[in-house]
């Protein structure tokens, strides 16, 4: 199983690795809002959702693939906008830090205000 996303620096491999990291992820929103949930292609689904991290507004189009027993092979997942994106890899980045998973998220020092994320 591999998971893409903008909020991570590189792809992450392996089922434990994933679920790892989507299980604590998913402990930011605040709520999920699907607006679409639905068939992609032969083997996978599309969900598109607005949520909220510490009050700020998200949003993630995530396409899911399936291999050919039906289990999740490959996700990519695409958050907006893009000072969400930072400030939500930043979090991973904390709760992640000095562990094997903090790789793959942005340094939790850097320093972008989410707020610009209301603009536009």
């Amino acid at each position: 199983m591999t998971l893409e996303a903008g909020v991570f620096n590189g792809t992450i491999h392996g089922a434990k690795d994933v679920f790892a990291i989507l299980s604590y992820a998913r402990t930011l929103y605040e709520f999920q809002d699907f607006i679409y949930i639905g068939k992609y292609g032969e083997n996978g689904f599309v969900e598109d959702y607005a949520a909220a991290v510490d009050g700020r507004p998200i949003a993630n189009i995530a396409v899911v693939y399936k291999n050919e027993e039906g289990k999740t092979q490959h996700l990519v997942m695409n958050h907006r906008p893009l000072p969400m994106l930072e400030y939500f890899s930043r979090k991973l980045g904390e709760h992640f830090a000095g562990t094997e998973y903090a790789k793959y998220c942005a340094d939790p020092s850097a320093s972008t205000d989410p707020s610009d994320a209301d603009r536009g």
